[in-house]
């Protein structure tokens, strides 16, 4: 008759041996991770400059050569609208983030409030 091996006859493996294999892991997760912060943080930052290139063509940046308008009331449009778009920026990234949610959301909303002032003021009615 033949001896069979059962699941509880297998040794277990020494206790060292399984803190060596946690050390290496350990050890290998910090170079990935650097890696691919610094591939986010590009990924990121071309991101944010589309954005920023976007809202300036759209914002006006071309009206004083076409029709002639004031430089600085297209400035301060400018100035509005990237104040806007940088409070919405500010705002998802509060909530995205677990730290300083709170104080993100209220600069955020700050900063939008802000933009609609400079708005008002730039249409001659000021709220204040």
């Amino acid at each position: 008759m033949a001896k069979h091996r059962r699941f509880s006859d297998t040794p277990e493996p020494d206790s060292v041996q399984k803190d060596e294999e946690i050390e290496l892991v350990e050890q290998e997760i910090p170079s990935k991770e650097t890696s691919t912060n610094i591939k986010s943080t590009l990924l990121s930052g071309t991101k944010y400059a589309y954005i920023i290139a976007a809202v300036a063509l759209l914002s006006g940046i071309f009206t004083p050569l076409t029709i002639g308008a004031e430089f600085e009331t297209v400035a301060f449009g400018m100035l509005s609208v990237f104040l806007g778009l940088g409070g919405g920026i500010t705002i998802f990234l509060g909530v995205k983030n677990q730290k300083f949610t709170t104080l993100m959301i209220c600069g955020g909303l700050g900063m939008m409030i802000a933009s609609l002032m400079l708005i008002y003021q730039l249409a001659d009615r000021p709220l204040f």
